[in-house]
C-alpha cells in the first residue's frame, strides 16, 4: 500500500511538472523588455489632479469597496447594466442611427454636419465582457465632432456567452463593411479612422494588423486609449502600478502578482486563446507597415508599459507611433467629464487633423 501511495505521488508530481512546462513553454512569449525604454514624458498640461477627477475617482473607489454577494454571472449582468445607464445619462448633441454592419449590430453616431464619407470605427472597452454602443456615447459623440466624421460603434459579441474570437471576427467584419458603407448608404470611404479604448484598444490594434495582412485599405489614423497589448502579462507596470490603478488594481492585481505559470494559465482559461498569439496580443506580432497610431495612457494605470512597449516596438519596426501619457488619471479617463479628458481629446483632434486632412493641404510633420 505504501509503495502504491509513493507511485501515485510521483505520478502526480510528474503530471504537475508536465503541465507547468507545457503552459510556460506553449503560452510564454519572447522577452519584450528591450522595448521598456525610452520612457515617454507626460503630455498632460497639469501637475495636480483636477477637483473633478478627484470627485469621480472617489466615487469609483467607494463603489469598489462595497461588498457583494452576487455570483459572477449576476455581477457581470449588473456591471453591464450600470455601464449602459451611465452612458445613456449623458446628453449628447448627435444623431443616433442603428445599423447592421455586415452582420454586426451597431449604431452610427453623427454630430451635426459630420461628413458621411469621413468614417471612424469605434471599438468600445469593457474587459471583453462589458460595454456597448450605449455605454460609450459620451466618447463617440465627442469623436464625431472633433473628427468631423460618422462614427460606427459596433456591438461586438462579448465573453463569456461568446468566444474571444467571435468578438475579433465582428471587428474584422465591421472594418471591411465601413470601407464601402456609410450612414447614407453604400459609398467608398474617403478618410478612415480606427479608435478603441482598453480592451477595445486591444481589438483596434489587432484589427489594423489583420487589415494589413489581408491587403485591405489601410486606416489613415488609429487611436488607442489605455490599451492592453500583451495577454502574457509581462509588462512591469502591471505590478508597479497596482496601488495607483483605482479601476483595476484590486481585481486584477492578485492575478498579475501570481507566478508566471498561473498568470499564463489564467489568461488562457479566460480568453480560450493562447495568450502569446498576436491576434489577442498585438505587441507580440509584426508591427511594421501599420498606419499612424496615437496611444494615450495614464502613468498611474497597470497597462502603462503595455503602451510603452507597443509604441517603442512599432517605431523600431518602421511604423509611426506616438505615446502620450497623463499623470494621476484613471484608466480610460476619457469616459468622464473632467479637464484631463478635455486635454486628451484636444491631442486626439490635433493628431487626426494632421493625418486625415486632404492630402493637397496636409501639414508637414
Amino acid at each position: 500500500m505504501k509503495k502504491m501511495t509513493i507511485i501515485i505521488l510521483i505520478s502526480l508530481a510528474a503530471l504537475l511538472i508536465a503541465v507547468f512546462l507545457t503552459v510556460t513553454l506553449a503560452f510564454g512569449s519572447k522577452d519584450h523588455s528591450e522595448y521598456d525604454l525610452p520612457k515617454h514624458s507626460a503630455t498632460g498640461q497639469r501637475t495636480n489632479e483636477s477637483n473633478e477627477h478627484k470627485a469621480i475617482a472617489q466615487l469609483i473607489i467607494s463603489d469598489m469597496e462595497k461588498p457583494t454577494k452576487l455570483s459572477n454571472k449576476e455581477l457581470t449582468r449588473l456591471m453591464r447594466k450600470q455601464m449602459d445607464e451611465r452612458g445613456l445619462a449623458f446628453k449628447i448633441d448627435a444623431e443616433i442611427k442603428p445599423v447592421n454592419a455586415g452582420g454586426v449590430e451597431a449604431e452610427w453616431i453623427l454630430a451635426p454636419n459630420a461628413n458621411p464619407n469621413r468614417r471612424l470605427l469605434y471599438i468600445h472597452g469593457g474587459a471583453y465582457v462589458m460595454g456597448s454602443p450605449k455605454s460609450h456615447r459620451l466618447i463617440t459623440s465627442r469623436l464625431s465632432r472633433i473628427a468631423n466624421a460618422a462614427v460606427l460603434v459596433i456591438d461586438y459579441r462579448l465573453m463569456p456567452e461568446h468566444s474571444r474570437m467571435d468578438g475579433i471576427e465582428d471587428c474584422r467584419k465591421a472594418y471591411a463593411w465601413i470601407l464601402e458603407n456609410g450612414p447614407t448608404g453604400q459609398s467608398l470611404v474617403e478618410k478612415l479612422i480606427i479608435i478603441g479604448d482598453s480592451s477595445g484598444g486591444n481589438l483596434a490594434l489587432s484589427t489594423i494588423a489583420w487589415a494589413r495582412d489581408n491587403k485591405l485599405r489601410t486606416a489613415d489614423a488609429v487611436v488607442s486609449m489605455s490599451p492592453q497589448t500583451d495577454l502574457t502579462l509581462t509588462s512591469p507596470s502591471l505590478i508597479k502600478n497596482i496601488d495607483t490603478d483605482i479601476m483595476q488594481g484590486k481585481s486584477f492585481g492578485p492575478i498579475v502578482k501570481a507566478p508566471k505559470f498561473f498568470k499564463l494559465g489564467f489568461s488562457f482559461l479566460f480568453h480560450k486563446v493562447n495568450p502569446s498569439n498576436s491576434i489577442v496580443s498585438p505587441l507580440l506580432g509584426d508591427l511594421s507597415n501599420l498606419p499612424p497610431t496615437l496611444i494615450q495612457a495614464s502613468e498611474a494605470e497597470m497597462f502603462l508599459d503595455d503602451a510603452v512597449r507597443y509604441v517603442n516596438k512599432a517605431n523600431d519596426q518602421g511604423s509611426k507611433a506616438i505615446l502620450q501619457t497623463w499623470p494621476f488619471v484613471m484608466h480610460v479617463w476619457h469616459a468622464f467629464q473632467v479637464p484631463e479628458a478635455d486635454e486628451a481629446f484636444n491631442e486626439i483632434e490635433k493628431f487626426l487633423n494632421v493625418h486625415t486632412m486632404d492630402t493637397s493641404t496636409k501639414a508637414i510633420e
